[in-house]
């Protein structure tokens, strides 16, 4: 086959090419560049240029040609922009997702045309054919798994896909790594979203959205405790970086009008825990499989390994109700529940704004909330492992 192989400069990357080069494929090596430097330069490194050169050393290492495709506008417009405008409307997007989808299976796809027959990349999971369908499956590493990330690619999209590490343990990636002298053989992963590099996510949402002092108010008795810079800065469930004393302290709701984060003591968490929510926008990799009936099916709230048992029912408009069996208590409007029956990935959806979302003081807040809360409005507004 001829194989359009992305490579990021990292070991997974890395060994995936070995891996497609040793089974006789014609393949031709991208590197994306993608990074924000132009405008973000100046909140710290920008490590592109040593992942080109980490990706430069290992094509010379396998004599396969490399291509730099300069992305950069696409990637701001499609998924910048997108974690932006979610960011402004209080909700927790996901980057690395739309990443995938619209950047290394759409923009990039669209750019080699139909001279190559499948997209390799260094994700952890498994694509397999399944009576005419394809299927996307969990990696048997539960801790690398990528299907999270990778949940909202359409089926023409995963059957141009191929990983060929899908089916290994990250352990097994590095030992082969080192066995082949590949130059990123111990070179760490990467961490965080894929376009920041070593730039800090606070730092990279102050320079697009600025900072507006607003209130910390606890739920249950709506005394302000304190101070943040932003509701943007804040997810629902986050635990850190509240500067509160006698904590553990964690955001339970967001009122983005009044630009107030309600927060409860970790004493009180179980109580503010969900089990129940509603997500919506559904993208179904082989077809809803829904017949008007509610299935049983296990769900992520988030990449990694944990899984929930749920009831998952269709509604009007396509929209999705959820009951977990456990309940989480960091389930966050913006974010995606990504579907799984057995390790076979469904698809995801993303968790709607309800009732349970709304600000607890809507109309009349408490005078210690009223008197703390500033006036005026905010500022106009993929992942693959290394």
């Amino acid at each position: 086959m001829r194989i359009a192989m992305l490579l990021s400069g990292g070991v997974d990357s890395s060994v995936a090419l070995a891996l497609a080069r040793r089974a006789g494929h014609s393949i031709t090596v991208f590197y994306l560049k993608i990074w924000l430097e132009d405008e973000l330069s100046y909140l710290g490194s920008c490590p592109w240029e040593e992942d080109l050169a980490y990706a430069r050393s290992v094509c010379r290492r396998l004599s396969v040609p490399l291509e730099v495709v300069p992305l950069q506008r696409d990637y701001y417009e499609r998924v910048v922009e997108y974690a932006l405008a979610e960011l402004r409307r209080g909700r927790t997007p996901s980057p690395d997702i739309f990443c995938n989808q619209r950047i290394k299976f759409g923009v990039f796809a669209d750019h080699i045309g139909p001279e190559f027959d499948k997209i390799a990349t260094g994700h952890y999971a498994i694509i397999e054919e399944r009576e005419g369908r394809w299927a996307l499956r969990r990696s048997p590493d539960p801790v690398k798994d990528q299907t999270y990330f990778l949940s909202h690619l359409s089926q023409a999209q995963v059957a141009r896909a191929l990983f060929p590490i899908g089916a290994m343990h990250k352990s097994q990636v590095r030992r082969l790594a080192q066995e082949l002298g590949l130059p990123t053989s111990e070179r760490p992963d990467s961490q965080g979203i894929c376009f920041l590099g070593k730039i800090r996510y606070p730092d990279f949402v102050r320079h697009y959205l600025g900072e507006r002092t607003g209130s910390i108010v606890e739920l249950e008795s709506g005394s302000a405790l304190g101070t943040h810079r932003g509701y943007w800065f804040h997810t629902i469930g986050q635990r850190q970086g509240l500067g509160l004393g006698n904590g553990p302290w964690y955001v339970v709701r967001k009122d983005i009008e009044r630009n107030i984060i309600y927060v409860s003591h970790r004493a009180r968490g179980l109580e503010r825990a969900r089990s129940e929510f509603t997500a919506c926008e559904p993208n179904w990799i082989s077809g809803s499989p829904f017949a008007d009936r509610t299935l049983r099916l296990d769900i992520k709230l988030r990449h990694g390994p944990e899984l929930h048992s749920s009831s998952v029912a269709p509604l009007p408009g396509d929209r999705l109700h959820i009951a977990m069996d456990i309940p989480d208590d960091g389930i966050a409007p913006g974010q995606f529940a990504v579907f799984y029956r057995g390790d076979v990935c469904l698809g995801g959806a993303r968790i709607a704004e309800d009732e349970l979302h709304q600000p607890l003081f809507s109309r009349q807040p408490p005078a210690a909330v009223a008197a703390a809360a500033p006036c005026g409005r905010g500022p106009a507004g993929c992942s693959e492992s290394r």
